[in-house]
């Protein structure tokens, strides 16, 4: 499943992740779905989608990380 929209997104990344930081995972996440459709693209027998958010959230860890109090913030 692609998300179009922001608004697509789960709750749990929604209501965590900035707005920027929520497109970074956004298209992160439809980059690897598409990606990890073929099953010889995967190294272990995860689902397309669960390689999909960790690759979105690995994405978003590039720019953003967690302060103090627990909130997303840019590096």
């Amino acid at each position: 499943m692609l998300y179009q929209t922001r608004d697509d997104l789960p709750a749990s990344v929604r209501h965590v992740l900035p707005t920027h930081a929520q497109d970074i995972f956004k298209e992160a996440f439809n980059s690897a779905i598409k990606e990890y459709q073929d099953p010889h693209k995967r190294r272990d027998h995860s689902d397309p989608e669960t390689i999909a958010f960790k690759v979105a959230w690995a994405a978003v860890e590039k720019t953003y990380h967690k302060d103090e109090e627990g909130n997303w913030v840019a590096k």
